[in-house]
């Protein structure tokens, strides 16, 4: 869990040096490319069966979307505005809007007392690291983060999917999947938006892009997989409170970034939060007052 906290965090940093020479789309088009080659490797190592119904496929297409086109692309765009520890801190709200969506689609997943409180102190939590006061400005920093949490509710959206449309299919074959179906997405998208896709950049830039899409794409997907078949999914959410201590020492030892104190104040209201959502302390608290 420490391990692929760490790996995500960093990735937070690699995509903001990224940017200093590409644009959004193009980082999200290297992200998914380059990890579907490498996932498919995996897939052909493993001798793992491709799936052949076009069902499959636009289940995919529609992972991709939802789980990388449209996060990867929000996130990329905020991070020009903002700094990487508060997309790192914002992205924590996954779990929060997770819970919702969940209860909107699927009946078994009810809003229960300990839900909401997790929920509300999650809210809170958003609310203090962005500071309403600034929503009111309405800049383009305040565009970035809310642009941010459009790609957290976007995840939440996706886990939606992928237990609709995606049970049964192996970890690794799913992962490959979707990234090649963001990948069919992205491609024509940046060439609109931001022109043909080069290679011919900076050793910098194309480390930092090495870094987040083999690294913390294609291997930490698989690290994922890995994690939750050990650990679960309850164990699981809490990794999302161990990148945000990592992405900020990166980028104040890497980008020389400073947050606000409501940026801390706002990530220790979303830690409690996602404690509470995770059960154990609810559970202990409630039968302690018992």
């Amino acid at each position: 869990m420490l391990l692929l906290a760490a790996i995500w965090g960093a990735s937070f940093v690699s995509i903001r040096i990224a940017l200093d020479e590409v644009g959004p789309m193009t980082a999200v088009a290297h992200r998914v490319g380059w990890a579907a080659l490498a996932l498919w490797g995996v897939v052909a190592l493993m001798r793992l069966p491709v799936p052949r119904d076009p069902r499959v496929w636009l289940a995919f297409l529609g992972m991709g979307l939802l789980n990388n086109v449209i996060p990867f692309g929000l996130m990329a765009w905020g991070q020009l505005h903002i700094e990487s520890g508060l997309t790192s801190i914002l992205n924590a709200a996954t779990a929060i809007f997770g819970v919702i969506m969940a209860a909107v689609f699927f009946a078994d997943e009810r809003i229960t007392m300990r839900k909401a409180v997790g929920v509300c102190l999650g809210f809170a939590g958003v609310a203090t690291a962005i500071g309403l006061e600034n929503l009111r400005a309405f800049d383009l920093r305040s565009l970035a983060q809310l642009a941010v949490l459009g790609g957290t509710m976007s995840y939440a959206l996706a886990s939606v999917w992928a237990r609709k449309k995606l049970s049964g299919q192996p970890p690794q074959v799913a992962a490959a999947g979707m990234v090649t179906g963001a990948t069919v997405i992205i491609l024509p998208l940046t060439w609109v938006l931001e022109g043909p896709i080069s290679l011919d950049l900076h050793p910098r830039t194309m480390l930092a892009i090495g870094y987040y899409a083999i690294v913390a794409t294609a291997l930490a997907y698989l690290l994922y997989y890995r994690v939750l078949a050990m650990a679960g999914s309850g164990n699981l959410m809490l990794v999302t409170l161990l990148i945000p201590p990592f992405a900020i020492v990166l980028g104040a030892v890497m980008l020389n970034e400073t947050l606000r104190p409501a940026a801390y104040g706002g990530f220790a209201l979303l830690a409690l939060g996602l404690l509470v959502l995770d059960g154990r302390i609810w559970h202990l608290f409630t039968r302690r007052a018992r």
